[in-house]
């Protein structure tokens, strides 16, 4: 009983230090592996919605489903893009006219606390090292550009090897039964991805369409700007519906006089995403993924440290492959024990549709046998 115990110590031990060297290297190579998380997550959601194509539109030629899917998937992409940069650009422009009610607030809050004399907006713009800022932005931009080659690049390449993933599989698992559970855990982590996004994006909608209805009534500028953001930063857990609840008030006490819009943004915003958290989102979600609410802040936390905002936009599903992952061994079982919300990691598995099945593009008699 003793050599057991110490036997399992020294397990615990190893999956401990091999967790911390795992996080240190997924921080080392952020700059290769960011870029390769994105493309995997974006051919998941082009993988879905061809599939979706094929339920709904069943005389579909052969083939064509998926490079409809990436088509459109492009034009949804560049859409977005579109808008965000077209609003962006009004809502810089619009800057200029929010300084004198901007410098209004500043003297109101430097008298609560009892400053005489407060800087004006110019002033501190004059203060800041305008051009050290413009240089960090520039090298945002560059970085923003280049990652955004490499997923798609990453991505081209996915899509052109999934042809062989029935065969890799077959080459690594050569045994039936090993190779079952391989497919189980592949379809577990797919299904738990398809899910969390179709969740997010439906609820989102809910939430953004709430919102621009919202704003769109007590006279808010870019509306739509602000609702499409709002949307995005919905797929962000904890820090998105923060962002959602306050950014639209604090510029509405910028734009208007009164306080009265500000007020109203306030409350209503926030019994949508009440509504939108306890009420549709549990209902939608049917199958949970059975993740612990601190996990989920925690993960939110770590990744968010380890690949900044797109870490933060993965965090969930990243932390779902992971959990069905640990899952599958003994020596860290345990861990996907800690992760999940009622100790039964395997549940995600035990319940997933029957509509969830691999789908490849070879017939099943292409394999070679197996003996």
């Amino acid at each position: 009983m003793p050599e057991d115990r110490s036997a399992a110590i020294s397990r615990n031990a190893v999956v401990i230090l091999a967790v911390i060297a795992s996080g240190a290297t997924l921080y080392w190579l952020r700059g290769i592996l960011t870029p390769l998380a994105l493309a995997v997550f974006l051919a998941v959601m082009i993988d879905r919605f061809a599939r979706m194509l094929r339920r709904i539109l069943p005389g579909m030629a052969r083939g064509a489903d998926l490079p409809v899917a990436i088509v459109l998937s492009i034009a949804l992409f560049g859409g977005s893009a579109f808008v965000i940069a077209d609003n962006a650009t009004t809502f810089v422009g619009q800057l200029n006219s929010y300084a004198p009610r901007l410098n209004a607030l500043i003297a109101r809050a430097a008298h609560m606390v009892g400053i005489a004399a407060p800087e004006t907006v110019d002033q501190l713009f004059r203060q800041l090292d305008v051009t050290r800022y413009l240089a960090d932005v520039a090298r945002l931009l560059q970085d923003f550009v280049s990652n955004a080659l490499f997923v798609f690049v990453y991505l081209g390449f996915i899509i052109a090897s999934r042809h062989g993933f029935e065969r890799k599989i077959v080459g690594l698992f050569p045994q039936r039964a090993e190779r079952q559970e391989a497919v189980d855990a592949f379809l577990a982590i797919r299904d738990g991805v398809e899910q969390y996004l179709w969740v997010q994006t439906a609820t989102g909608l809910i939430i953004a369409v709430g919102s621009l209805i919202t704003m769109a009534a007590v006279g808010l500028d870019n509306a739509v700007f602000w609702a499409f953001l709002i949307f995005i930063a919905s797929y962000i857990p904890v820090i998105g519906g923060l962002i959602g609840i306050l950014a639209p008030p604090a510029f509405a006490l910028v734009q208007f006089e009164t306080y009265w819009q500000a007020l109203t943004l306030v409350v209503v915003l926030n019994v949508i995403q009440f509504i939108v958290g306890n009420v549709i989102l549990p209902r939608m979600q049917g199958r949970s993924l059975n993740m612990d609410p601190v996990v989920v802040l925690l993960a939110l936390t770590f990744w968010g440290a380890v690949w900044g905002v797109a870490g933060m936009f993965l965090s969930t599903p990243l932390t779902v492959m992971l959990m069905v992952i640990l899952a599958q061994f003994s020596g860290t079982r345990w861990i996907a024990v800690l992760l999940s919300a009622d100790g039964e990691p395997d549940r995600l598995r035990e319940r997933r549709p029957p509509d969830s099945a691999p789908e490849t593009d070879q017939p099943a008699q292409s394999a070679p046998p197996v003996k």
